[in-house]
Formats: structure tokens, sequence, C-alpha cells
């Protein structure tokens, strides 16, 4: 027998008392909603009994307890960057879409405890920019900075660009306020880097996906603003040269190294096939030749020179990141130093050092446009995968060949953090077969051959994204049973409801 469905009526009625009609939001052809329903990747569309945007803590923890009461199923939802279908509603038309939009004010700088409190809905790029405005640095840095929120990347556990130097979104916060599944309030904002009076809840928390608790504010950690930043563009023979680079660049910077990308020249040529505007990104890359000790004044003429060629044919491109509170100059002196043995050692063979703001956001700009090119491109076969960094060689090997027998035609386009061993490695399907034929026939296949290889190194299935729908069957097949039990207790001790973020994340 079927159960029956539950009359939304009272619940819609209760949530519009609590939080005021216009922050109940139904689903409708005039208003679809659609931001709130569909992923960035276009592959999961949800329904939703409504889009509810409290604006405040305790309005959240309202909600939460109406729709326990209920009993109807919470989607937590920040700037719905999420690759991994977690942050949309499934397709039931019963769940609840909980926006933390509104809840977007930065609280506190402190800048002597390099400290900072702020709403779960701040987006990434206006906790920068609050950071910058005190003279202090918070260096989280994700392609969609301009859209994800601080609640998502702590509920993700957000990695980015620079967690060779400043590690993952849980190193960069000290403290959390929550609303539990039973719409209590746990509130930590505490700004202590040291504090043992227990277990880590905060730990815990973040990086469970909404699931044991929707994240409402965060105390985060701030750095002294570098005096000078400086980025190369170094072309690589191949991905073992690349993998030594990164040794020889820890020597010669050490904390001064904050990032060292990757990209191989398939997911390149893809930026420059679908976004226009990278034409004008590949001019203002002016080579900054390398002949042998140093790199030559920047070109000044008017006229827009032709972009440099190793954008067209590199095997692979790696982004060298840098900062450090000493003075450009000196700066400049120790990555010319780690270029010059670089070159020597046959790691590069060609490098552009960036000289102004202008070269170093275009040598950026290059590598977070791979994610749009990619999407433009079609879907894909998605993984966020982590071996260690001295690892990569040996996944690609054991890999792209065994992919390209099975699928002959397929792509890989392969880009991301060599730093910190986490690769982006998506399979696109053989031109002569749509997309969604070839996701229905081989996804599983493809992600067969992939994880199969990462286990085999001791890596793992989600370095940064995180599970959400995607790959709660993977991950349920791939790591230890006991893990498996684990956080099946702990879901249950914290949420036996099953209130928050149903059907993600826990396998």
């Amino acid at each position: 027998m079927r159960t029956p469905t539950p009359d939304p009526v009272p619940l819609l009625s209760a949530l519009r008392q609590a939080l005021g009609d216009a922050a109940v939001r139904c689903p409708s052809a005039d208003e679809p909603l659609l931001a709130h329903l569909q992923d960035w990747r276009q592959r999961y569309r949800g329904m939703a009994l409504a889009v509810v945007s409290p604006a405040s803590t305790e309005e959240v923890a309202a909600v939460v307890r109406l729709c326990a009461a209920h009993g109807t199923g919470i989607v937590p939802q920040g700037g719905n960057t999420s690759l991994v279908g977690g942050a949309v509603p499934d397709e039931s038309g019963q769940q609840i879409v909980l926006s933390l939009q509104r809840l977007n004010r930065v609280l506190d700088i402190d800048p002597l405890n390099l400290s900072m409190t702020v709403q779960a809905g701040c987006v990434l790029a206006q906790v920068q920019d609050a950071a910058r405005a005190e003279g202090l640095l918070f260096p989280l840095s994700l392609a969609s900075e301009g859209s994800c929120t601080i609640g998502g990347v702590l509920a993700t556990n957000a990695g980015g660009t620079q967690v060779l130097r400043y590690g993952m979104a849980r190193e960069l916060c000290l403290g959390l306020e929550v609303v539990t599944a039973q719409g209590e309030i746990w509130r930590e904002l505490k700004a202590l880097r040291k504090d043992n009076s227990g277990y880590d809840l905060r730990d815990l928390v973040i990086g469970s996906e909404g699931t044991l608790g929707i994240v409402t504010a965060a105390c985060l950690k701030l750095y002294p603003q570098p005096a000078s930043c400086l980025a190369g563009l170094l072309r690589c023979p191949d991905i073992d040269a690349a993998t030594a680079l990164l040794r020889l660049a820890r020597q010669h910077l050490d904390a001064e190294l904050t990032g060292l990308e990757a990209m191989a020249a398939y997911p390149v040529a893809l930026t420059h096939q679908h976004l226009p505007q990278m034409a004008a990104v590949a001019h203002a890359l002016m080579p900054a030749a390398l002949d042998g000790s140093a790199a030559t004044n920047a070109v000044t003429t008017a006229t827009p020179p032709p972009p440099p060629a190793m954008l067209a044919d590199a095997p692979w491109l790696v982004l060298l990141d840098t900062a450090s509170p000493r003075p450009e100059a000196a700066l400049r002196a120790s990555l010319e130093a780690l270029l010059a043995e670089a070159l020597g050692q046959g790691l590069i063979d060609e490098a552009l050092v960036s000289h102004n703001e202008a070269q170093y956001r275009a040598m950026w700009a290059l590598r977070e446009a791979i994610p749009m090119a990619e999407k433009l491109a079609g879907q894909m076969v998605k993984h966020d995968i982590g071996v260690p960094s001295s690892r990569i060689p040996a996944f690609l090997r054991a890999t792209v060949p065994v992919l390209q027998q099975a699928f002959p035609g397929c792509q890989v386009v392969c880009f991301g953090h060599l730093g910190d061993g986490n690769l982006h490695f998506n399979v696109q399907g053989p031109p002569d077969m749509p997309t969604p034929a070839f996701l229905a026939a081989h996804e599983q296949a493809v992600n067969g051959i992939v994880y199969a290889q990462v286990q085999a190194l001791s890596g793992t299935i989600s370095a940064e994204h995180g599970i959400g729908r995607l790959k709660r069957e993977a991950l349920a097949e791939h790591q230890s049973p006991v893990a498996t039990q684990w956080m099946r207790a702990i879901k249950a001790a914290l949420d036996p409801a099953g209130t928050l973020n149903p059907r993600r994340l826990v396998p």
C-alpha cells in the first residue's frame, strides 16, 4: 500500500506565519524558481514544496522545527554551486529548500586576533573583500567565489587553489553556529586557535554536507595581506616533469608557494574553443622570456601581441602561485632562481612570469575558465579524485590508456591542484556519440576504471567536491565497511528522522 502524500497546506501556512508570506515561495508556472531547483551542472533538476528564505538563525531554527513536526525533508542551500547534486531537492516535490542567502552580514572583524565572524549566506568574494578592506586576507579561493557562500564551503569542506599553503575550509574555520535537526541552536563562535574541551563537534559538522546540522554563521581565520604576489605559467614536457617541479618549488619557495595548478592540453583547448573572451586573456600573457637566469621586462607596446605559443601546444601547463611578506623584487629573484634551475633540469622548457596585476589575473583567468568551458562542451563523466602528489603520474599512466582503449574517441579532460594531489579527471564521450547516450551507457564503467586506480594508489573518490547525490553509491562501494557504519550511526544519532538533506552523502 502506498503511503499517502502529506497535506502540504498546514506546513506552508505555518511557515508563512513564522517567516512572512514573502519568505515562502512555491514553484509555479509564473515563478518556476529554477535557480533553486537545478544544479550548476544541469544534471539534476528537482521539485520542491517551497523555497523558504529565513532572515535569522532563529528563523532557520523555526523552519527546522516545523518541517520536523510535519515529517518534511529540508535541503539547505547557499549559492547552489554544488558539483555533486548536494544542494537541490529530489523529484518528489515534497521537500523544502531552505535558502540561506538572506543571512549575509559580516558580524565582526578582529584584526589583532586575525579572525572574522560572518553569517552563512555571505558570498565568499564578499568575505574576501571585507578582509581586504582591513588589510587582511581570507585565503580560501575558488572558481565559484562570486557565487558560493560560506555555509556551503564549510558544509562541503571546500578546497580551492591555495590548499597547498593555507589548507582546506576546515583549517580556516575557528567556530560555528549550527541549527540542529531538532531545531535547536548550537552557538560556538569562539575565535580560538586552541580548545581541547571535548569532542571536536565543529569538525564533525564541517564537510557533513548539511546532513547533521545547518551552518548559520562561522568564525573564520585571517592572515596578513602579502606584500607581493607573483605567478608563473610554465610549459612542462610531461606530467613527470610537472610533479618533479613541485618538489623543486618547495625547496626554493617554502611557505611562499601558495598554489601549483596543472592543466593538460585538452582542457586549455576547450577554453579557447568555447570562451571567446579567452583571446583577450591570451593576449595579456606577454612572454616574459626566460633566458636561463632572469625574465625580461614587460613589453609596453600598445599593439596586442600574438598569444604565447605555449598556450596552443603545451603538453602540460603549470600555474605556479606565490605570495610573500617580502618586497616583490626579492620574491621575483627567488622565483627566477627556481625557474632557472627547472630549465636546467629539463622540467620546463618555457615560462611566463607575471609583471603586473593584469598578467597575474590573466594567468588565473585561464585556469579558472576551464570549468565553464567544460560546461559549454557538454556533460562529462566527472571525477574529483585525490592521490598523493607523487603518484599522479602513475595514476595517469594506468588510467588514460585503459579509458581510450575501452571507449575509442573519448577525451580525458584533466586539470587540477597538483600541489595537493587533487585532480579533476573528467571523461568526454566520443564525438559521434550524443552525451546523454554516453553517460547512460558508460558512466558506471568509466567510474569503475577510474576509481579502481584511485583505490590502488590509496586515494579518494572525492577530494573537495563532496559526495552529494552523485557519489553515494560509489562511496558505499569504495570506503571501508567500518567507515560506512560510523557514518550511519552518527547520522542516526543526530538526525534520527532523516530531516536534513535526505539521501545525500550518507550511503
